[in-house]
């Protein structure tokens, strides 16, 4: 789509932004205005969610080690870990995940996930955007269609990335640069958390920031500076975030994990999973529409036991609390929690004691956001080879979260050279998901 944003946006056009921003057009509501021009008319779908936050598990995550166990497989199948009842009557979680088990009443899992590819970011382009991988176009990630269709709510960034951008797919694809994600840069779990682009870029002095004229004439120093140094990747960072995060007190107040109990903090765990689940509840509580988390890497080719127990624990607790936190707190109808991978692991254990790539089967977990509460969609076959029952492909999950979020998957977005594109390309909605 056009948005008539130049690309990368100049520092007049920025200080025309702002100087519009203090006639009382903020630079979300331009970003906003620009997001839904020149687009033509779809019949509306009524969002069953405000926010979404996806749990990426980067490495291919085990299936028979987490949401579909098969404790009846031999031993080369099933694996040397035990399984744990669920709220689902007659359903099984691996033993990582005993605390999850406790809240499968407010989830779905789908456990006929499948696609074609087995190599890495083969599969997480597919996860992340709907469809295979092509050498003639790169496809914009959830959060950045999300952004585009939506733009930002309370002055925070539509879509932002904990506690960085996981991988290239999670990024703008064909759409422009102002559909980005924010990027933390930093873990809140760590000592003296601060995200980046809250304070700036190096140089410019937020103490100072008493009225919005004061942030006009730090931005045009800075960008003066930056133009001498031909710093055009500082440039293009701080114009589509600084304005809308600094002139917002309740924007910055969003990032501040400090502010949180710490009965809250250790009820999610001390730890980057614990916390990052934290601050995107957080976010989404104040309005950003997509976040998405990367935890862990699950890669395990060899030794899968040790590298499930060392790692599933702080997960496990974490995204249990975290559907028990967005409940009590009356979120989790409006907000749709995902937990995805790019594939699944092989049937049979290896002679590394590991699992190895297999995307003909997988799982995923979804939560909240319209979603059917203590239901299984479809399932795989006794040795967790391939699917048995109502197979999902990443075209169907992603056409499901678009519809969840009231955005039409087959609306098409203008690519370079004015060549339409739809957003999904031949997916349905898995109705049997829904509330």
């Amino acid at each position: 789509m056009a948005t008539g944003f130049p690309t990368p946006m100049s520092r007049r056009g920025f200080l025309t932004v702002g100087s519009i921003g203090l006639g009382g057009l903020t630079l979300a509501d331009l970003l906003r205005v620009q997001a839904r021009a020149d687009q033509k008319n779809y019949a509306p779908i009524e969002a069953k969610a405000d926010s979404v936050i996806h749990i990426f598990l980067p490495g291919g995550i085990a299936h028979q080690e987490t949401f579909d166990p098969k404790p009846f497989a031999p031993i080369e199948y099933r694996g040397e870990m035990n399984s744990v009842p669920t709220k689902i009557d007659g359903e099984r979680f691996s033993e990582t995940l005993a605390q999850t088990a406790q809240v499968a009443d407010k989830m779905t899992v789908i456990r006929s996930m499948t696609h074609g590819e087995a190599a890495h970011e083969r599969g997480t382009h597919n996860m992340f955007t709907g469809y295979r991988p092509s050498p003639a176009l790169v496809y914009p990630s959830f959060g950045s269609v999300v952004s585009h269709e939506y733009g930002p709510k309370n002055n925070l960034p539509p879509y932002v990335c904990i506690p960085s951008i996981p991988n290239v797919y999670a990024g703008t694809g064909y759409l422009s640069s102002a559909f980005s994600p924010f990027s933390l840069g930093s873990d809140p779990a760590a000592e003296g958390f601060r995200v980046q682009d809250l304070n700036l870029p190096s140089g410019i002095d937020t103490g100072r920031f008493t009225t919005r004229r004061t942030v006009l004439d730090a931005v045009n120093d800075h960008f003066a500076k930056a133009e001498k140094s031909d710093n055009i990747g500082a440039m293009d960072t701080f114009y589509e975030r600084a304005y809308s995060l600094i002139s917002s007190e309740k924007a910055r107040e969003a990032f501040n994990i400090a502010a949180e109990p710490a009965k809250i903090r250790d009820e999610y765990g001390r730890n980057p999973a614990g916390q990052r689940m934290l601050l995107a509840r957080r976010l989404v509580a104040a309005g950003v529409r997509m976040v998405t988390i990367q935890y862990g890497g699950w890669d395990l080719h060899s030794q899968i036991v040790p590298g499930m127990k060392s790692q599933m624990p702080a997960f496990d607790q974490a995204y249990a609390t975290l559907i028990r936190d967005l409940d009590r707190q009356g979120l989790l109808k409006r907000t749709l929690v995902m937990v995805s991978s790019e594939f699944g692991r092989t049937p049979k254990i290896n002679k590394d004691a590991g699992r190895d790539h297999w995307p003909k089967v997988f799982s995923v977990a979804l939560a909240g956001g319209g979603i059917k509460g203590g239901y299984i969609h479809g399932a795989s076959n006794a040795t967790a080879t391939e699917p048995d029952r109502d197979p999902v492909g990443p075209e169907d999950l992603a056409t499901t979260v678009y519809h969840l979020m009231g955005i039409v998957a087959d609306k098409e977005l203008m690519s370079p050279g004015n060549r339409p594109i739809e957003i999904v390309d031949g997916g349905k909605v898995v109705k049997e998901l829904m509330a």
